[in-house]
C-alpha cells in the first residue's frame, strides 16, 4: 500500500511538471497581428541582408579583413545574423496562430543562444570602443597595439565571455522546479518572466540574475560611455578639421548602443518586479538593434562602399565571362 501510495505521489509530480510554456506575444487582436507580422518580416529581411552583406564583403576583401575595425564588425554582424534568428523567426511563426507554445527545451534553448550572443556583442561592443580609441588617441603606434594576434585573441574572449555569461543563466533556471502556471507575458522566453513561475522563492535566483545579466549590461555600458568621451574630448582637443564627422559618427554609434544597453539595463538591473512595457523594450536590442547596426557601423563607411562596388563588378565581369 505504502509502495503505491509513492508511485501516486510521483505520478502526480510529473503530471504536474510544465512540459510547454505558452507566450502572450505583443498583442490579442489578430488585425494587429497580421500588421506586426509585415512590419517585422520587412525588419528581418533587412537585418539578415544587411549583417550577411557585410560578412560577405569583409569575408572577400583583404584589405577590410586585415583592418582590426572590419575585423571587429565582421564579427558584429555574424553575432546580430544569428541573434536575429533566435527570437525574430519564433515571433513571426506565432503571429500565423492564435496558440503561442514553446517547449521546455525550446525555452532554454532560446535563452542560452539570447544570453550567449547578446554577452559576447556587448563585450565586443566593448573591445571596438577600445579599437576606436586606440585609433583616435594613438594613431601613429594604433597598427602595432591592435596587431592580429591581439584582434583574435579580444574576439575569443568575448565568445568565451558570453558562454560563460549564458551558461550560468541555464543553470539558475535548469534547477528550478515548474509546476504551474505556464503562461510568460513576453513573444519568446527570457530570464525575469520564467523564473517567477517556478515553485519556489526565487529571491537568491534573482539576485544572481542581477549580479550576472543586470552588472554586465551597466558595466560594459559605462566603460563604453567613457571610451567615447574620451574620443570627443581628444577630437575637440587636438582634431579640427573633419570634428563634425567624428561628432556624427560618433553619436550614431552611442545611439545604437544606447538601443542595446538601455532597456537590458532597464530589464535586467531590476529584480522583483516586471512590467508588460518590458517586451516592449525587448524589441529594441531583439529586432532594432540587429536591423541597424550594420547601417550605422558598416555601410555608411567609404570604405565598405568602395568593397562593394569592386564585388559588384568582380561578379558582373565573372557573370559576362561565363556568358561569353
Amino acid at each position: 500500500m505504502r509502495s503505491h501510495g509513492i508511485l501516486d505521489l510521483m505520478k502526480k509530480e510529473n503530471d504536474s511538471k510544465v512540459t510547454e510554456f505558452v507566450l502572450l506575444g505583443l498583442s490579442s487582436s489578430w488585425e494587429l497581428q497580421l500588421f506586426l507580422f509585415l512590419m517585422f518580416l520587412l525588419f528581418y529581411m533587412a537585418t539578415v541582408l544587411g549583417n550577411l552583406l557585410i560578412v560577405v564583403i569583409v569575408r572577400a576583401d583583404t584589405h577590410l579583413l586585415q583592418s582590426p575595425m572590419y575585423y571587429f564588425l565582421g564579427h558584429l554582424s555574424f553575432i546580430d545574423l544569428c541573434l536575429s534568428c533566435v527570437t525574430v523567426t519564433k515571433m513571426l511563426g506565432d503571429f500565423l496562430w492564435q496558440c503561442k507554445i514553446i517547449s521546455f527545451s525550446g525555452c532554454l534553448a532560446q535563452i542560452y543562444f539570447l544570453h550567449f550572443l547578446g554577452a559576447s556583442e556587448m563585450l565586443l561592443l566593448t573591445v571596438m570602443a577600445y579599437d576606436r580609441y586606440v585609433a583616435i588617441c594613438n594613431p601613429l603606434r594604433y597598427l602595432i597595439v591592435m596587431n592580429r594576434q591581439l584582434c583574435f585573441q579580444m574576439v575569443f574572449a568575448c565568445w568565451c565571455g558570453g558562454f560563460i555569461h549564458s551558461i550560468t543563466q541555464i543553470i539558475l533556471v535548469i534547477q528550478l522546479p515548474f509546476c504551474g502556471p505556464n503562461v510568460l507575458d513576453n513573444f519568446y522566453c527570457d530570464i525575469p518572466q520564467v523564473i517567477k513561475l517556478a515553485c519556489m522563492d526565487t529571491y537568491v535566483i534573482e539576485v544572481l540574475m542581477v549580479s550576472n545579466s543586470g552588472l554586465l549590461s551597466l558595466v560594459c555600458f559605462l566603460i563604453l560611455l567613457f571610451s567615447y568621451a574620451v574620443i570627443l574630448i581628444t577630437l575637440k582637443t587636438h582634431f579640427h578639421q573633419g570634428q563634425s564627422k567624428a561628432l556624427s559618427t560618433c553619436a550614431s554609434h552611442l545611439t545604437v548602443v544606447s538601443l542595446i544597453f538601455v532597456p537590458c539595463i532597464f530589464i535586467y538591473l531590476r529584480p522583483f518586479c516586471s512590467f508588460s512595457v518590458d517586451k516592449v523594450f525587448s524589441i529594441f536590442y531583439t529586432v532594432i538593434s540587429p536591423m541597424l547596426n550594420p547601417l550605422i557601423y558598416t555601410l555608411r563607411n567609404a570604405d565598405m562602399k568602395i568593397a562593394i562596388k569592386k564585388l559588384c563588378k568582380k561578379h558582373v565581369a565573372s557573370c559576362c565571362h561565363v556568358k561569353g
